[in-house]
């Protein structure tokens, strides 16, 4: 007898296999593909499953992400200028980034908002320039100490114990006490002057002449023009001798007691020259010799020579005054530009 074996197992085992797509799909009508066809724009997927797009399928992905307005709300890594008010963004703040123009602006800003102009912010007045007028007698004053200390070092350094004695029953060199009377005389006619600054009266103490180390004891810019002037503490009675005239040449020489100070006018026409070439020719330009403890006489006493005035300061205080045809801002501006010109001292 023939005994068939039971092939059951293998036709159980044979449907147990992938069922093909179609049917797939017939058993379950939602199912999607799992390899469904490329988008447009992409290309196949790389070996990691990963699709890359190209530029076309990168400006799909943005418009389906910011809605094809070419924008995006994110912060910032770098400051920015808001493209519409002008406003600074700073750096991780948030703002909206346009594409197309490559701008960012605020995130109250819409779209449709026009560029403004930013306008400049108005700086207000200018501001006022303030002009150092310098310290009446400042370098003879550190001239006349740098020579009193070096002598008492000197001293002090031959003579460890007596010193000080020799610094007490001894006197400062002559050299050395004229740097002391000069800066005497020159602080108390800076006090003077320095009641007189006005719009149209202004002061410059103390000025250094370029290269050069003399220096300009006062300029007054004045409505009437400029004055150089020179202080000085001496004693005796300025005067005027004239020498020769008819078959002699004519010769103006300043004595002050019985001493010759001639060169002190040549100093002074100097200093005039020195001015004049900061200012120009076109405004007048006086040079002014003031003689602080003079002995001059109760009636008249003050002269001119050589083009430079003679006097002391009560003389000179209402000559500085007086009106002329300089306004007060030309007064302001010559003032300024001798202070540049010629430094502190």
């Amino acid at each position: 007898m023939l005994v068939v074996p039971d092939m059951g197992h293998l036709t159980r085992r044979a449907n147990t296999g992938p069922t093909p797509p179609a049917a797939n799909a017939a058993k379950h009508p939602d199912a999607t593909d799992a390899n469904p066809a490329p988008a447009p724009g992409a290309v196949p997927a790389n070996g990691r499953g990963h699709k890359r797009l190209t530029p076309a399928g990168r400006a799909t992905y943005r418009a389906s992400v910011d809605g094809g307005t070419g924008e995006k709300v994110m912060r910032l890594r770098y400051a920015g200028t808001c493209r519409i008010c002008g406003a600074g963004l700073p750096e991780k703040a948030w703002a909206i980034y346009e594409r197309t123009t490559k701008t960012v602006r605020c995130l109250g800003h819409d779209e449709s908002s026009p560029a403004q102009p930013t306008a400049a912010a108005d700086p207000g007045p200018a501001p006022v320039q303030v002009v150092d007028a310098g310290v009446a007698g400042a370098s003879a004053r550190r001239e006349f100490e740098r020579r009193k200390a070096n002598r008492e070092q000197r001293i002090r350094t031959r003579h460890p114990r007596l010193g000080g004695l020799i610094l007490a029953l001894s006197e400062e060199r002559q050299s050395t006490t004229a740097w002391d009377t000069g800066a005497i005389g020159e602080e108390r006619l800076g006090r003077g002057l320095d009641h007189l600054d006005s719009e149209t009266v202004r002061l410059l103490h103390d000025r250094r002449i370029p290269g050069s180390k003399a220096n300009i004891d006062h300029v007054a810019v004045t409505a009437n023009g400029l004055y150089v002037i020179d202080a000085k503490k001496y004693r005796g009675l300025p005067q005027l001798k004239i020498e020769g005239g008819v078959l002699r040449e004519r010769v103006e020489r300043l004595l002050v007691g019985s001493r010759d100070c001639t060169k002190l006018v040549d100093g002074v026409l100097k200093q005039v020259d020195v001015v004049r070439g900061v200012v120009g020719p076109d405004i007048p330009v006086s040079g002014v010799l003031c003689f602080v403890e003079a002995d001059w006489p109760l009636i008249g006493g003050s002269f001119t020579t050589r083009g430079v005035k003679v006097l002391w300061p009560k003389k000179l205080y209402p000559q500085l005054q007086a009106d002329g045809p300089l306004a007060a801002e030309t007064v302001a501006d010559l003032h300024r530009k001798l202070a540049i010109a010629l430094l502190g001292a």
